[in-house]
């Protein structure tokens, strides 16, 4: 059984004496959140805490107005005379055995408090031997002990990251010049106050899955989810039998990506999961369609989820082992995006997997001279036709198309022939794709949807489904003559003005037509391939 620890601390406590001034006696509570037997004695300490920060924690991100507005906040608390002012919840995972406690949440206020605070102490006046000891004597042995007190959890090193080194610099400057303003005594009692007044909530587990999902609680609080919130939760919940490094693993691999871009990829993979299926997605992925993002649980035993979990973890283990090195075929791939996904573990692995593949893609990185060989339209498509939101569109179901057809035909390692294929496919996908563009001076969602779906009201030329088209070709090959049966010449007459520019330099402005003309008439062989020919005379 997790054993479930409520406390309350001081700010001075908790970073200067390492430890939890109380825990919170189970009648305290409401109800019985402490999964242990017993009652807890009033005040009792926790110590000594040792506060860690994870690796799985991002970089420190508060920048100077937090780290002064934390300090306003304070000050205002102050001069109200609070006698005691909630800072927030600090949510912390005890390693087994150790004292040892990882901050899964709350590490952005600890840090600036902790700045903070080695900024008073450092500035902290010297105790007057003059003063009439008699008047508070205890107070001042207090102000003695905690001046030159250092904070050890500033000791331990932050990640070699350039948010770390630039926000810890930049607000300990800040707090440094604001402390220097404040007039004589002042800095004294704001440092007490703090240390004695500031308190924080604490939570306490020791099982890392569930101070994850109390993590997820307390953050979404009051404000809307992001549907990929909800599935990282789902996916942790199902990884109850997995060790605590697996879980921590996998939560690293989730948090080493910025949440914005993560949002992104999930529209992306979901878009294409229900174009592949032939159906009109959402713009956007929402609570409404995360099933297919559920996928297949261990406790799932219909012979398709057998047959997934079994594929799943026959490539694992071969990719564990020196097989792909001995047969020279590299690792193979654990996931296929039109198949299911696998719940637990595998769905984090599946994110970062898609995530940089898509990314290498549209940044046109890893594919330049490895891939794409420096693919002229790719290098041209991101100098150019990416502004407004129609060119955005044509743009993302171009990247589709690319994504999808990699995962399913190129190998971790490729082959020249591989190589060479999928350079065949950019040129094949941008005439499909960019045939909408010339066809429109406007492409808006819908139009856009309908030409993939084969629903275009005006009958546009090229409109039809290429991401069924891919999932059910067997082979490049097999594609390649698909297209070239599917795909057709537009006349001049039916392409929009604006992209009518008959200027050889295919850079140039408003070239779009001159690209296709140029890609189009290079000769379609039966066989279904272009054939590399440089007379591109119609």
């Amino acid at each position: 059984m997790s054993e479930l620890t409520l406390g309350i601390t001081t700010i001075g406590d908790l970073l200067e004496n390492e430890k939890i001034t109380r825990k919170i006696p189970e009648s305290d509570n409401g109800k019985s959140t402490k999964k242990t037997a017993g009652n807890i004695p009033e005040n009792t300490e926790i110590t000594p805490v040792s506060l860690i920060i994870p690796d799985y924690q991002r970089p420190y991100k508060w920048k100077v107005k937090n780290a002064i507005r934390l300090l306003d906040d304070i000050e205002e608390a102050r001069r109200s005379n609070k006698e005691v002012y909630r800072v927030g919840t600090l949510i912390l995972h005890k390693e087994k055995d150790k004292n040892e406690y990882n901050i899964v949440d709350g590490q952005q206020r600890v840090i600036t408090f902790s700045l903070l605070l080695k900024c008073l102490l450092e500035k902290a006046e010297p105790k007057d031997e003059t003063k009439d000891e008699t008047k508070d004597e205890t107070k001042d042995e207090t102000k003695d002990e905690t001046k030159d007190e250092p904070i050890k959890f500033l000791d331990q090193p932050l990640k070699d990251n350039d948010d770390n080194k630039r926000n810890v610099y930049q607000n300990y400057q800040a707090f440094t010049r604001r402390i220097s303003l404040l007039k004589e005594g002042a800095k004294t009692d704001l440092r007490e106050y703090i240390e004695k007044n500031c308190e924080l909530v604490v939570i306490i587990t020791d099982d890392i899955s569930e101070a994850f999902q109390f993590f997820d609680s307390q953050n979404t609080r009051g404000k809307k989810l992001y549907p990929h919130d909800l599935l990282k939760a789902y996916h942790l919940r199902e990884m109850r039998n997995c060790t605590e490094d697996e879980i921590k693993q996998s939560v690293e691999k989730w948090e080493s990506i910025d949440q914005g871009e993560l949002a992104g990829l999930f529209d992306d993979l979901y878009r294409l999961k229900e174009w592949i299926k032939g159906d009109k997605p959402d713009k956007f992925l929402s609570e409404k369609n995360l099933d297919i993002f559920k996928g297949v649980t261990a406790q799932d035993n219909y012979p398709y989820a057998s047959f997934y979990k079994s594929a799943y973890a026959y490539i694992k283990t071969a990719n564990s082992t020196y097989t792909p090195f001995v047969t020279g075929s590299g690792r193979m791939n654990l996931f296929q995006i039109n198949a299911p996904v696998i719940a637990g573990q595998p769905f984090f692995e599946y994110v970062k997997h898609y995530y940089d593949l898509l990314t290498d893609i549209r940044n046109n990185n890893k594919y330049v001279g490895y891939f794409v060989n420096g693919n002229d339209i790719v290098e041209t498509l991101n100098n150019r036709y990416n502004v407004g939101d129609g060119d955005k569109y044509i743009r993302l179901i171009f990247d589709a198309a690319i994504l999808l057809y990699v995962d399913r035909f190129c190998h971790n390692i490729p082959t020249r022939e591989e190589i060479d294929n999928l350079d065949i496919f950019i040129e094949y996908v941008f005439i499909w794709a960019y045939s909408l563009r010339l066809q429109q001076d406007s492409v808006r969602w819908d139009s856009t949807l309908n030409y993939i779906l084969e629903k275009s009201d005006k009958g546009k030329i090229n409109s039809f489904n290429i991401y069924k088209m891919i999932v059910t070709s067997d082979s490049p090959k097999s594609l390649f003559k698909m297209l070239s049966a599917h795909l057709k010449d537009i006349e001049k007459s039916l392409v929009k003005e604006k992209y009518r520019n008959d200027d050889p330099d295919l850079k140039k402005p408003n070239s779009l037509y001159e690209w296709f003309m140029k890609l189009f008439y290079i000769k379609i062989e039966s066989n279904g391939e272009f054939s590399r020919q440089q007379n591109f005379n119609r």
